[in-house]
C-alpha cells in the first residue's frame, strides 16, 4: 500500500504540473532562506564556546559615574592593579589573566609590517583560554620579559618555512624580542583574535610601561582582565563585594564614581555593547530579528503550500467520493493525502539544500563570515530539518486528509462539498497573514533606507570628505613641524592637523573639569570628554567657531594653558552663550588655564550617540593621529606626495592610511547590512506570496470557468470579468496592509530609538508599502484573470 500511495502521489504531482511547480518552488525558496539564516544565527550563538572553561570565564568591566549618578563611561577594560589585587583578596578565584592590546611595527630581516592584533598577555593565559600551541611550552612561553609568540599565519608571513623558535624580531625599531612559541589562530567565533602575544612581564620595563604604573595607575583603563571562577560559583557574590574592594584599595569613596561588574565570556559577543570592546561585537537583537525573519519566510512558504493544497483539494472531492464508493476506508484516504504532501515537501527540501549550497558563498561575502554547508550536517540541524519536513507536509496535508475524508460519499458526489470549499475562510485568513508579513518587511526596509539617507545627509559640523587619516610613531611628536612643512609643499595638501583621536572614533578619555565658583576653581558636576589637538586640527576639519579663536602658534601659552570647548560643554557648565565662556578660568585634570574659544557642536562620534561635551587642549605626546585635508581634484597626487614624505621620514615603516568618509561608513555597516537583508527578504516574501496568489487565481479561474462563459455570453466585458476575479484577493491584501502597518510602526519606532538623531516614520512610508503590495498583487492576479476572461465562451461552457 505504501508503494501504491507514493505511485499515485507522483502521478498526481505530474498531472497538475503548474500547481506542483508553484508549491515546490515556494517551499524550497522559503526553506532555503530559513536554513541560510539559521546557519548565521547558529554561528552568532556559538561565540567563545570552544574554550574548555567557557562557562566559568568572566570579564571585568569598569563603569564611571557622574556626580548625579548617571553613567558617563562604560568600559570592557580596567586599570592594571585590579588583576593581582582581585587574586589577592578573593582566593576563591582560580585564575586572573590580564591582556593589553597594542600595535607595533614588527621587523625581521627584510620583512616589516605594522601589526595590530597584538596583545601583552600574562603567562597563565593558556590556563584560562583554550589555545592550541603547536610549538613551544605554553606554561613557560610567556614567562620571561621580551618573549613573543606568533600565530601560525603570522609566523609564516615573517619566517616562511624556517623554524621561528629562537628567532629575534624588533618592534618599532627599538626593542628586540625572542620568539618562544607558535599557536593556531583562534576560531572566527571568538570575540578577540590575537596574532602576536607578548610576555606581560615586558611591561615592567620603564621603556615600555613601568612596573610602578602596573601597581598604581588606576586611570589607565586599557587592560582586559578575565577571571576563571570555580564551578557553580555565583559571580554575583564577587560583584557585591567589589564596592568595598575599591574603597579599600583606591580611596574611601571610590565606589561612588567607579563600578565594577562581570560579564560572562559567552555573553560578550551578543550582549556587551560598552564604550570599549576588543573587537566589534554582534547584537542579540539582530539574532532575534534574523530568527524572526527566518521563521516568517518559512511561515509564508508553508502558508502558501497549505493554501494551494486546501484549494486543490476542492477539485478532488469527487475523487474522494468515488474511492469511498468502491470500498476505500478513511484511513487509506488519509494516508494517500498525507503521502502526497510529504513527498512534495521532500522534493522541496532537496531543492532547498541545493539553493543553500549555491548561495553560501554570497552570504559569506556579505556577512564576512566563514559559514560552511557541513554545519547543516550537525545532528541538531538534521533533526530540525526532518521535523520541518514532516511538520509542513503533515500540516498542509491534514486539511484534505481529515476534513475531506469525513463526508458521506453521496454528499461529495452531488458536489455539495466542492461548492462549499470555493469560499474557504481558512484560505482567506492565510493569504492575509502572508501579505501582512510581506508588508511589515516592506515598511521596515523603507524606514531603514530613509534613516540611512538621513545619516548620509546629516550635517556633522565638520568636513569628512577628502580627509586622509593615518598614525605616526610616537617619537615623531617633537619633529612633526618639519613633516608638516614637507606635506604642505604640495598644492594638493590643504591642511594637516593632529589629534589624540579622530572623528568617527569614540571619545573614551576624560579628566575632572574645574570652573570658577566664587573666587576659586571648583570641580564641575559634569563629565567632559578629552581631545588633544594641535593648532591645525580645527582648520583641517573646517569646524566652525561659535566664539573666541582657535589655538595659535603666535600665543605660546596656548600650548600649556589654553582650552577650547564645544557648545554642549559650555551650556552644561552653566554659561548662557559661548561668548560668556571665552576668557573664563578653566581647569582640566592637572592643567589650569583659560578658555580661548568655543566651537560649534560637531558629531565626533556616530549618530547613535548624542553630542558629547568636549574640552580640547594641546597635550604633547598624545598627537599621534594625523588628518590631512586634500583638494578634491588632486587626491591621487596628494596620496603620492604624502607617501613620499612618509617614506623619507619613516623608511622602514609601510604607509597605511584611510579616508575618513570610509571610516564614517563603517560606523553604520550594521545598519547597511540590515537594510540590504530587509530588502532581500522582503522581496523573497513578496515573491513567495505572489506564487501563492498566482496558484489561487488559477484555481479560482478553473472553478469559475462556466460562470465566466455564461457572463461573456450575456455581454460581460473583459474588464468587468477581470475586476470580478481580482476584487476578492485585493480585499485580502488591503486587510493585510491595515493589520501590518501598526505592527511595523511599533517595531521600527523602537529600532530608531537606537539613534540619538533619527528621521521620523512618515505617513508616506505606509502608503508606499500599500501601493507596492497592491500593485504586485494586482499584477499577479490580473495575469491569470485576463487569460480566463479572454477564453472562448464556447470552450468554457463545454468544459466539465
Amino acid at each position: 500500500m505504501l508503494r501504491n500511495y507514493l505511485k499515485i502521489a507522483l502521478r498526481t504531482l505530474l498531472k497538475h504540473k503548474a500547481f506542483s511547480i508553484i508549491n515546490i518552488a515556494g517551499v524550497a525558496i522559503g526553506l532555503a532562506c530559513f536554513l541560510l539564516l539559521a546557519l548565521y544565527v547558529k554561528d552568532e550563538l556559538s561565540y567563545d564556546r570552544f574554550h574548555a572553561n567557557a562557562d566559568r570565564i568572566y570579564r571585568l568591566n569598569r563603569t564611571f559615574l557622574s556626580k548625579d549618578g548617571t553613567e558617563s563611561l562604560r568600559l570592557g577594560h580596567a586599570a592594571p592593579p585590579f588583576g593581582p589585587l582581585i587574586r589577592q583578596d578573593f582566593p576563591e578565584v582560580e585564575q586572573v589573566v590580564r591582556l593589553l592590546e597594542t600595535d607595533a611595527l614588527v621587523k625581521y630581516k627584510d620583512n616589516a609590517f605594522r601589526e595590530e592584533n597584538m596583545f601583552a598577555a600574562e603567562p597563565n593565559l593558556f590556563k584560562v583560554f583554550s589555545f592550541h600551541v603547536t610549538q613551544g611550552n605554553p606554561d613557560k612561553a610567556l614567562e620571561n620579559p621580551f618573549s613573543v609568540m606568533f600565530s601560525k599565519p603570522i609566523a609564516e608571513k615573517y619566517f616562511g618555512k624556517e623554524d621561528p623558535i629562537g628567532k629575534v624580531i624588533r618592534l618599532d625599531n627599538q626593542l628586540d624580542y625572542t620568539v618562544t612559541g607558535v599557536f593556531e589562530p583562534l576560531p572566527a567565533q571568538s570575540h578577540f583574535h590575537p596574532g602576536i602575544l607578548l610576555s606581560f612581564s615586558t611591561l615592567n620595563d620603564p621603556r615600555v610601561y613601568g612596573a610602578e604604573g602596573l601597581r598604581t595607575n588606576w586611570g589607565n583603563n586599557s587592560f582586559s582582565t578575565f577571571l576563571l571562577l570555580p564551578e557553580r560559583y555565583e559571580a554575583q557574590k564577587l560583584t557585591k563585594a567589589f564596592p568595598a574592594f575599591q574603597n579599600k584599595h583606591i580611596e574611601a569613596n571610590a565606589s561612588k564614581y567607579s563600578v565594577l561588574t562581570l560579564t560572562k565570556l559567552t555573553d560578550i559577543h551578543l550582549h556587551s555593547h560598552l564604550d570599549s570592546e576588543i573587537e566589534a561585537n554582534g547584537d542579540i537583537q539582530y539574532v532575534y530579528l534574523f530568527s524572526a525573519i527566518a521563521l516568517f519566510i518559512l511561515m509564508i512558504a508553508c502558508i502558501n503550500y497549505m493554501n494551494l493544497a486546501t484549494a486543490k483539494s476542492a477539485t478532488r472531492a469527487k475523487e474522494v467520493g468515488m474511492r469511498k464508493v468502491i470500498g476505500a476506508v478513511r484511513s487509506q484516504l488519509i494516508n494517500q493525502f498525507l503521502s502526497e504532501s510529504v513527498l512534495l515537501v521532500f522534493v522541496s527540501v532537496v531543492l532547498a539544500l541545493l539553493i543553500v549550497i549555491l548561495c553560501l558563498p554570497a552570504l559569506n561575502n556579505f556577512t564576512q563570515k566563514s559559514l560552511t554547508f557541513n554545519a547543516l550536517l550537525d545532528p541538531t540541524f538534521l533533526a530540525i530539518l526532518a521535523a520541518i519536513t514532516l511538520f509542513t507536509g503533515l500540516l498542509a496535508g491534514s486539511y484534505p486528509a481529515f476534513f475531506m475524508t469525513s463526508f458521506q460519499p453521496i454528499s461529495v458526489l452531488k458536489g455539495k462539498i466542492a461548492a462549499a470549499l470555493k469560499n474557504g475562510k481558512l484560505r482567506q485568513s492565510l493569504v492575509i497573514v502572508q501579505f501582512a508579513i510581506a508588508v511589515v518587511l516592506i515598511i521596515s526596509t523603507t524606514v531603514v533606507y530613509t534613516q540611512m539617507q538621513y545619516i548620509r545627509n546629516y550635517k556633522l559640523g565638520y568636513s569628512k570628505d577628502q580627509v586622509i587619516v593615518f598614525n605616526v610613531p610616537d617619537d615623531s611628536a617633537t619633529n612633526f613641524e618639519s613633516i608638516r612643512e614637507r606635506l604642505k609643499e604640495n598644492v594638493a595638501v590643504k591642511e594637516v592637523g593632529r589629534s589624540s583621536r579622530i572623528p568617527s572614533g569614540r571619545l573614551l578619555d576624560s579628566w575632572e573639569a574645574f570652573v570658577m565658583k566664587g573666587d576659586s576653581l571648583a570641580p564641575a558636576d559634569i563629565n567632559i570628554k578629552s581631545l588633544s589637538v594641535d593648532e591645525d586640527f580645527i582648520p583641517a576639519y573646517q569646524i566652525k567657531m561659535a566664539a573666541g579663536r582657535n589655538f595659535s602658534r603666535d600665543f605660546p601659552t596656548d600650548k600649556t594653558s589654553g582650552f577650547i570647548l564645544n557648545e554642549t560643554a559650555v551650556r552644561l557648565l552653566g554659561w548662557k552663550n559661548p561668548a560668556e565662556a571665552v576668557g573664563a578660568r578653566f581647569g582640566y585634570g592637572d592643567v589650569r588655564g583659560n578658555i580661548i574659544g568655543v566651537t560649534k557642536d560637531y558629531h565626533f562620534e556616530s549618530l547613535h550617540q548624542k553630542v558629547a561635551p568636549i574640552a580640547m587642549f594641546q597635550q604633547q605626546g598624545r598627537l599621534g593621529r594625523v588628518s590631512v585635508h586634500v583638494a578634491g581634484n588632486n587626491v591621487k597626487q596628494a596620496i603620492s606626495h604624502i607617501e613620499s614624505v612618509w617614506n623619507a621620514r619613516f623608511p622602514e615603516a609601510p604607509f597605511e592610511y584611510q579616508f575618513l568618509d570610509q571610516r564614517f561608513g563603517q560606523l553604520y555597516a550594521r545598519e547597511q547590512t540590515q537594510q540590504t537583508l530587509f530588502g532581500i527578504f522582503a522581496g523573497i516574501a513578496i515573491f513567495i506570496s505572489c506564487l501563492g496568489l498566482l496558484g489561487l487565481s488559477m484555481f479560482m479561474a478553473e472553478l469559475r470557468t462556466k460562470e465566466i462563459g455564461v457572463r461573456k455570453v450575456l455581454g460581460a466585458s473583459v474588464g468587468s470579468i477581470v475586476t470580478l476575479l481580482s476584487q476578492d484577493f485585493l480585499k485580502l491584501v488591503l486587510i493585510a496592509i491595515v493589520i501590518a502597518s501598526p505592527i511595523a510602526w511599533y517595531g521600527m519606532r523602537n529600532w530608531l530609538q537606537e539613534f540619538a538623531y533619527h528621521t521620523e516614520i512618515n505617513w508616506w512610508v505606509f502608503a508606499l508599502a500599500g501601493i507596492i503590495s497592491v500593485a504586485i498583487a494586482l499584477f499577479t492576479i490580473s495575469f491569470q484573470s485576463i487569460k480566463a476572461a479572454l477564453m472562448n465562451p464556447v470552450k468554457s461552457l463545454k468544459s466539465e
